[in-house]
């Protein structure tokens, strides 16, 4: 789960606490990317399926630029009072102001339904709250919309996580790495939990 924002990121280490998996995602969400690469430069933009056929084929320092293509591709909703409701959704967010932020992005979904970075970006603001029911649920609308946001398929894999389902959080990260191979977060997750599910299966 990221967008444009606060320059700032955490990892996951193992055994981490939930607070700590909170302040993750926190950062991710106001991760930004500046360094493109020469093969993102070769992708048109506004071409989803070029540029994620190349993300899968690139090397890590190619899918810096690829990865920052893709999410200002989904920041693009195609209304300017819907990308004027998520700037200010995204300026509460950074601000810490979730009650501003839960109700710039609720109206967001409301008056743009099929815009999938909407839902994507509420999830945050509600994992952030610990409402992680109502978070999976906007990740899951986002996912129907965008099925390639790994983001959102990587906080999807996190709340599995923090409620002790780590089978589903494997399999959320593995489909994230799917799309993304080079994403440094989802790559610590999965092997932070791969030996523990293959080994409980044993």
């Amino acid at each position: 789960m990221d967008f444009p924002g606060r320059n700032a990121t955490l990892r996951i280490v193992m055994g981490i606490a939930i607070d700590n998996l909170k302040r993750t995602v926190a950062a991710l969400f106001v991760t930004v990317m500046f360094s493109t690469g020469p093969l993102a430069q070769q992708a048109d933009s506004r071409d989803e399926a070029a540029l994620l056929k190349q993300l899968a084929q690139s090397t890590p320092e190619q899918a810096i630029g690829i990865d920052r293509q893709l999410k200002a591709l989904w920041s693009q909703s195609g209304s300017a009072s819907a990308d004027l409701l998520l700037e200010r959704g995204r300026e509460a967010l950074d601000d810490g102001d979730t009650v501003a932020a839960i109700e710039h992005l609720t109206a967001l979904t409301d008056h743009a339904p099929g815009f999938a970075e909407g839902w994507h970006l509420r999830a945050s603001v509600f994992f952030g709250m610990d409402r992680f029911g109502m978070a999976a649920a906007d990740l899951e609308h986002a996912l129907t919309l965008n099925p390639y946001n790994y983001e959102a398929i990587f906080g999807l894999g996190l709340i599995f996580e923090i409620v002790e389902q780590p089978d589903k959080a494997l399999k959320a990260y593995q489909r994230a790495l799917a799309i993304h191979p080079h994403h440094e977060e989802v790559t610590n997750a999965v092997n932070r939990l791969k030996p523990q599910v293959e080994g409980s299966a044993l």
